[in-house]
């Protein structure tokens, strides 16, 4: 079906729905690349235009993905809450922005409506949207999930403790997580990107993570990042899983180039479940995503990139996540170009997941040869954490000796709590009061008081 609009005297004509929403999207590099970017900024503005005009309905009819050609349109729909729809399903996408940004979207009204929202709605409604919309939107939602703590709360943010290394070597995995600790990092969980498949170093990586954890009584979760086929195949071992991690995207072809299925994924959560090690809640799972995956596997059938991402939180929330992020610019700037397409794609994407009924964190990131410096990054963490964002990242001195990229550090963190007054989990800040690391204020102790210091015997110990 083709779209048509006059702006001043110009007609600009689109093929059909997918095309309406690419056009429409803020210019970023990984569109240019799949050829399906706006040429103008006029293009993109009719693009707009046509777009706020759209019924809501129209995503569930007019499907970006044939229904019969992949498996994630197939879950958007067969899901789709109507009563939850209902009290905005009359709506245009332009009607919707203006309700999103009006006092009648409160934060129960918003949680209500989540499941009732489509990937495709919520893709639609951010391309009209200023980043401050995303911010005003995104700050109004509130997802709480709960495994050994609680995240997600009013006024509160999260760090993943990432004590990352590039051989794997426990003693420097156990020097990076102390001094994360030491910093008052780790409630959102303390989460290892692994160098190596070698399930001896996964189970030894995550006995270390499980053994810091039990050690000192942290309310906090462990997690070493590998594929979740590793994970089932170490959790019948009996190894101490506690969150399940996978990547996915948001068709079907490119979970598939990860190697994931839904059906991998409904077994990956039973057998967490039936783990019980979460002593707050079960929400046992974790995700990230990130722009430009589907594009990179050559499997985004058109669709524009944050389209597909957002497409990716439909198989997130099947699962009630303990925490999702996206990790915004780690594929590299041949899809998010510089600072400001980063910063944009950060706030599309943690406001979307939010809509959605996600518990959305960021990994705020660049690669070092994107046109992007420390100073984005900043930017970005503070307009994220000023929109409500579940949790962060927080990785030694920022530089993630790893994964090669530049992230956010336990500083700044702390930052972020000082400035805007950003609270821990309350089970965790707890803890690190307990343990003489932060005073009753949330600020770190002098390290002279700090009992956990008086703990490096023991884990010295643990890798000895």
């Amino acid at each position: 079906m083709p779209y048509r609009t006059a702006i001043a005297s110009q007609v600009f004509e689109f093929d059909d729905l997918k095309q309406v929403m690419a056009f429409a999207s803020p210019a970023r590099s990984g569109d240019y690349l799949a050829g399906i970017g706006a040429a103008t900024s006029q293009q993109r503005m009719a693009a707009r235009h046509v777009l706020a005009d759209v019924p809501l309905k129209r995503f569930l009819t007019d499907a970006l993905i044939p229904y019969e050609d992949d498996n994630i349109t197939r879950l958007i729909i067969d899901s789709h809450d109507a009563l939850a729809f209902a009290p905005v399903s009359h709506l245009t996408v332009g009607d919707f922005r203006n309700w999103l940004l009006s006092e009648h979207a409160t934060t129960e009204a918003l949680t209500a409506l989540a499941l009732g929202l489509t990937p495709e709605m919520v893709a639609a409604v951010s391309k009209l949207m200023r980043n401050q919309d995303l911010i005003a939107v995104a700050r109004k939602c509130r997802v709480v999930t709960r495994f050994r703590n609680t995240m997600g709360l009013a006024g509160h943010l999260g760090v993943r403790l990432q004590p990352n290394h590039p051989t794997d070597d426990l003693r420097g995995v156990a020097a990076s997580t102390l001094d994360g600790l030491m910093m008052g990092a780790g409630d959102a969980m303390i989460g290892l990107n692994p160098v190596s498949d070698s399930m001896p170093v996964l189970n030894s990586l995550m006995h270390l993570l499980d053994e810091v954890i039990q050690r000192f009584e942290i309310p906090t979760q462990g997690c070493v990042l590998t594929h979740v086929t590793n994970t089932l195949k170490l959790a019948e071992a009996g190894a101490p899983v506690d969150l399940v991690f996978q990547s996915i995207g948001g068709t079907e072809k490119t979970n598939r180039s990860f190697g994931v299925t839904p059906e991998l994924l409904d077994e990956a959560y039973a057998a967490a479940l039936a783990l019980k090690r979460g002593t707050a809640g079960d929400n046992v799972m974790y995700f990230e995503t990130g722009q430009g995956s589907a594009l990179s596997a050559n499997a985004n059938f058109g669709v524009d990139q944050q389209t597909c991402e957002a497409r990716a939180y439909a198989l997130a929330r099947r699962y009630k996540p303990f925490l999702i992020n996206t990790v915004v610019g780690f594929i590299g700037p041949e899809y998010l170009y510089d600072g400001k397409q980063i910063i944009r794609a950060g706030l599309e994407d943690h406001c979307c997941g939010k809509l959605l009924g996600l518990p959305m964190g960021c990994d705020i990131c660049y690669t070092n040869h994107a046109e992007a410096d420390q100073d984005d990054m900043d930017n970005l963490m503070v307009l994220l954490a000023s929109a409500g964002l579940n949790f962060m990242m927080g990785v030694p001195g920022a530089d993630d000796v790893m994964l090669n990229d530049q992230s956010t550090s336990f500083h700044d963190a702390l930052f972020l709590r000082d400035t805007l007054g950003l609270k821990r989990a309350p089970e965790f800040e707890a803890w690190l009061q307990r343990m003489q690391i932060t005073s009753a204020g949330g600020g770190l102790r002098p390290a002279a008081t700090n009992r956990l210091l008086g703990g490096m015997g023991a884990l010295t110990a643990l890798v000895a």
